[in-house]
């Protein structure tokens, strides 16, 4: 029976090695990715799967372990190497056969990129929030588009892991004795003193000095750094969205990181560059879901229609408005057209787009040749003599009154 056994755990062992999942599909990259991608993937996904943001899920907390342990390999030029040839076999044996020994503690791994210990615990301290303007083309806002951003902000310093150390060594303070703070005795007048907690000035209220100082950070534990983060603007968003990228603002071994908070304005409208992105649409104003357009009319088209125009909308499509031989348009009045406005964001009940809202301008011509004047004159004449037309009666206005003095 024992014999047994140990033939089916042999013959199970290569199906369970092969049902390991692959170390770049785990983290989402090309099998060429180079270091600064394997690091992104890392802080983006172990954040999103750390056990403290998915308390009670087993399934979130493995996934948790086998990033720390894929970033392990692939971060490692010489254990990437044996795992691009053997696989996950070859990295066990290299680390020893003990499979995740040879690499970091995960909680320690992600401390080393966000600091605070590890973990996002409750009451834990967390750094201040950064706040971000990003501006985009309302197209974008009607059509939906990714963007890419960057922003510098401060980063524990991957070279010491943020310890400030070349050797990674910390001493205790020998003056506050790992305190960060020191009291100090001030006279006020003879024989009367008052004590005041003060930063030591020797760790600079960290607790601990170091020899050797880290080249890359100069012993500050923290460097600037420019991160790259994707944006998705969807469609119908409203102008002055705050999209929250938690844990994204400045880094610190101190703390946890505060969220970087992206302010999403509509930018001012102008002429595109290429041909292909000209559009009447560049032009509309919005408001919330509606949009506006001022549509101008000469005197002929607004007294006796016959005219089409076609409106070229944010995404391409054509919006036709049009009047029929003897429509006349009023100046001022506004034509809605269902429909034609900016998509509903997030939409579960109600309309899927808003209107269109078209106010008509009418020019006037500033003067006019003297035959078209005659013959302007005469029509308008004519027209009045015969329905009888008063001006001042027809308005509605209270008949003027001579003066008697």
């Amino acid at each position: 029976m024992l014999l047994f056994s140990a033939l089916a755990a042999l013959c199970l062992l290569p199906l369970l090695v092969l049902a390991a999942e692959d170390y770049y599909k785990l983290l989402g990259l090309d099998r060429d990715a180079d270091e600064r991608q394997i690091k992104k993937a890392y802080r983006t996904l172990s954040k999103k799967f750390h056990p403290d943001k998915n308390p009670n899920d087993d399934t979130s907390q493995q996934k948790f372990v086998d990033i720390a342990e894929a970033y392990d390999v692939l971060i490692d030029p010489e254990m990437r190497k044996v795992y691009n040839q053997y696989g996950h076999e070859g990295v066990k044996q290299k680390q020893g056969g003990g499979g995740q020994g040879g690499g970091h503690n995960p909680f320690d791994l992600f401390n080393s990129f966000f600091g605070g210990g590890g973990r996002f615990q409750q009451g834990q301290r967390k750094g201040p929030n950064m706040e971000v303007r990003i501006s985009v083309p309302l197209r974008d806002f009607y059509t939906g588009k990714d963007h890419e951003f960057k922003v510098e902000k401060q980063a524990i310093c991957e070279k010491c892991e943020g310890s400030g150390s070349e050797d990674g060594q910390r001493d205790t303070c020998h003056k506050c004795n790992g305190q960060g703070m020191v009291i100090q005795k001030q006279m006020l007048a003879p024989g009367i003193f008052q004590q005041m907690q003060m930063q030591c000035d020797v760790c600079g209220g960290k607790g601990s000095t170091v020899k050797h100082k880290c080249k890359t950070c100069g012993g500050a534990r923290v460097v600037r750094a420019e991160e790259q983060y994707e944006l998705a603007v969807e469609k119908g968003m409203p102008n002055g969205v705050r999209v929250t990228y938690e844990n994204e603002a400045d880094e610190s071994p101190d703390y946890v990181a505060g969220d970087l908070v992206v302010h999403l304005l509509q930018e001012e409208p102008k002429l595109a560059a290429g041909e292909k992105d000209r559009t009447d649409g560049t032009f509309f104003r919005r408001k919330d879901q509606h949009l506006f357009w001022r549509e101008v009319l000469s005197l002929r088209e607004a007294w006796m229609g016959d005219w089409t125009r076609n409106l070229t909308h944010l995404d391409g499509h054509v919006v036709q408005l049009a009047r029929k031989r003897g429509q006349v348009v009023q100046p001022g009045s506004v034509e809605v057209v269902e429909g034609e406005g900016m998509p509903t964001w997030r939409q579960e009940d109600g309309p899927e787009f808003g209107n269109l809202h078209v106010e008509y301008t009418v020019v006037l011509p500033d003067q006019m040749d003297g035959g078209l004047e005659k013959e302007f004159w005469g029509v308008w004449e004519k027209w009045r003599k015969k329905k009888g037309v008063d001006l001042q009666k027809d308005s509605g206005r209270p008949e003027l009154k001579h003066d008697e003095l």
